[in-house]
């Protein structure tokens, strides 16, 4: 399962690529928007921490719920509905959520690549697709240095993009 460091990481690193080698207008897409976007690249895994809750602190006894909700096409669609319905009245609002939108469906993107799968049509469908790149290729190990490897990559990226090292 990628953790935490990957969902943050990755998605952060894609708009800062996206911010830096697309966009003609920096201010467009401020760095804070891209920190938000990171943080919405956890936002599916909310029902870890929400299970626990219902388990250990309200006493319900509740059967493991992960990646069923929070990890389907209605869940990124709540955030796009929101960012659409903003279009007209506050473009500020609206781009905050479809940064957002960005992040929350990243997730759903990696851990239908890299774990076992999502069921992206619950509860129309419980049938679970993904790619299981882990799994498949025997690499559990290999996500545990991934994040190293990523950050690592992203550090000398902006090292020689931006000089970070004259802030240092």
């Amino acid at each position: 399962m990628p953790q935490a460091v990957v969902h943050v990481l990755f998605t952060i690193i894609v708009l800062d690529l996206f911010r830096d080698h697309f966009l003609k207008n920096k201010k467009r897409l401020p760095l804070h928007y891209v920190f938000i976007g990171g943080i919405a690249g956890l936002l599916p895994d909310i029902d870890i921490p929400l299970f626990w809750l219902l388990n250990n602190f309200l006493s319900l006894n509740v059967t493991w719920f992960h990646r069923i909700f929070t990890h389907t096409f209605f869940f990124v669609l709540i955030f796009l509905f929101i960012s659409l319905i903003y279009f007209d009245f506050n473009r500020k609002v609206s781009k905050l959520f479809a940064i957002i939108t960005f992040g929350v469906a990243f997730h759903i993107f990696l851990d239908w690549l890299l774990v076992g799968g999502v069921a992206p049509l619950y509860p129309f469908s419980d049938r679970v697709y993904g790619l299981n790149l882990i799994g498949r290729l025997n690499l559990p190990l290999a996500i545990e240095g991934l994040e190293a490897i990523v950050l690592l990559w992203w550090l000398w990226h902006e090292e020689k993009t931006h000089k970070i090292s004259d802030f240092i």
